[in-house]
């Protein structure tokens, strides 16, 4: 549970981002070795065909390895769980109808449309 003032500055979405069937994941699932370098890879999502955020996991704050490391030591990690970190800029409201498309170092990994 957030603190008022951690409220204020990390919990404004929340609620916005935890709902059942929030997240979408590709169904598709590409061995590491076949990215090539983890802390150098392209994301976008377009949103209606237009290109609505990209980014890259060099912008991050810390490297992948670092992440899992930091996590691991205060949850059990196991094949198949997911670590969610971030977004870049470009965050916008979502309507129904929508076409959402997700894509990894060039690759397409999702299409949704929203309902």
């Amino acid at each position: 549970m957030c603190s008022s003032v951690a409220r204020k500055k990390v919990c404004h979405g929340e609620k916005a981002k935890s709902f059942d069937g929030a997240s979408v994941v590709s169904r598709e699932f590409i061995n590491k070795e076949e990215l090539g370098d983890l802390n150098n890879l392209s994301f976008e999502l377009f949103k209606n065909d237009n290109l609505q955020q990209s980014g890259d996991t060099s912008h991050m704050l810390w490297k992948i390895d670092e992440i899992i490391e930091h996590v691991s030591q205060f949850f059990t990690l196991k094949i198949g769980d997911l670590i969610f970190t971030g977004t870049p800029a470009g965050v916008s409201r979502v309507e129904e109808n929508d076409v959402l498309k997700g894509t990894l170092a060039g690759r397409e990994m999702f299409q949704i449309k929203v309902k």
